[in-house]
């Protein structure tokens, strides 16, 4: 066990608008303010911090804003003993999870217990273990907040002098590695997708405008007739998979067929926070929960058929991506399933 947790926290270490829960969904099982943890944050206070995180910095990634609310949360915990202490943990993630369904809050939240509880195997002294497991958390956070810089680092190199770029949505990863390249001087144009249904894409442009790209919005329809006109495509994720495919604004699979079918590379650009313990093998394998917007999921309990509904996310294959530039290095599609290993280990 400790060679175990040994092995996971030398990985980190060696890297450097929202919804109430939906009942039914993860964390919306009771009612709002119901859940009071003795001692600790109740679902109202979590939620709130959980806001104010996101308001303070619109550019922080929902994830980010999860795990520094877990770390308050930590902080505030008043337990008395570790399997307490993960149990409210456990809870928390839940209800976070419910107020932001995207996967990158499921899985970081996972990957932030998993790495903190690691102390537990090392202190049997609960004060001194919980004093660690901050100390831990706050590494942590500094470490993913590090992430689209370790991702802009890489992935800009591939970026060519005059390169045509197609992208699809608002990623604040692809802005990051296009704010790189434009930081070392290299001329390029940019297709974007408007991104339908909340034109997610036009954000992306005007936020490209400012860096004095030359950027074109194309209609999501149109992404066939325009891929022939682009050198490479680049995407970025909220999640990724245990094979290696991706789950990513609707749209996306659509782009990675027609890129594989004109012989375009399709870059994922991603931090290994959103590495998500999943292995779907088509659409239908994507869990509701991941699909739709928590407060979509209200209509669960009110009888209404989500598949009336359209999904924001959809699947891509690894089969369809040529590379995915990670904080963790340049991965291979079939090289993810060995990290995600590491880290969930």
């Amino acid at each position: 066990m400790r060679r175990c947790a040994a092995r996971c926290q030398a990985l980190w270490l060696a890297d450097g608008e929202v919804a109430e829960p939906a009942p039914g969904s993860a964390g919306g099982s009771q009612p709002l303010g119901l859940r009071d943890r003795e001692g600790s944050m109740d679902d109202k206070e979590l939620i709130e911090y959980f806001k104010s995180q996101m308001k303070k910095d619109p550019d922080m990634a929902s994830a980010v804003a999860a795990i520094r609310t877990l770390l308050e949360f930590l902080k505030r915990d008043k337990g008395e003993t570790i399997q307490g202490l993960r149990a409210n943990l456990t809870s928390a993630i839940e209800t976070l999870c419910g107020v932001d369904s995207s996967v990158a809050v499921s899985s970081g939240g996972e990957l932030f217990l998993r790495f903190i509880s690691l102390t537990s195997l090392e202190y049997s002294d609960y004060s001194k273990c919980k004093k660690i497991m901050i100390e831990r958390g706050e590494l942590f956070l500094r470490r993913i907040s590090l992430s689209r810089s370790k991702i802009a680092d890489l992935c800009h190199t591939f970026i060519k002098d005059g390169a045509r770029i197609l992208t699809h949505a608002y990623s604040r990863v692809v802005l990051r590695v296009l704010e790189a390249a434009v930081a070392a001087k290299k001329r390029f144009s940019v297709y974007i997708t408007e991104s339908q249904p909340d034109l997610s894409g036009q954000k992306m442009a005007k936020a490209l405008c400012h860096l004095n790209v030359p950027v074109t919005v194309v209609l999501d329809a149109a992404v066939g007739y325009i891929m022939e006109k682009a050198d490479l495509v680049i995407v970025g994720a909220e999640g990724v998979v245990e094979n290696g495919g991706i789950i990513n604004k609707i749209g996306t699979n659509q782009m990675a067929v027609c890129a594989k079918a004109q012989n375009k590379p399709f870059y994922v650009v991603a931090e290994s926070f959103k590495f998500v313990r999943l292995f779907p093998l088509n659409q239908q394998d994507v869990p509701d929960k991941f699909k739709y917007k928590a407060d979509t999921l209200k209509f669960i309990q009110t009888g209404q058929d989500l598949k009336e509904e359209h999904p924001w996310v959809d699947y891509t294959a690894p089969s369809l991506i040529t590379l995915l530039f990670t904080d963790l290095g340049v991965l291979t599609p079939s090289a993810v399933s060995d990290e995600l290993i590491k880290l969930y280990l």
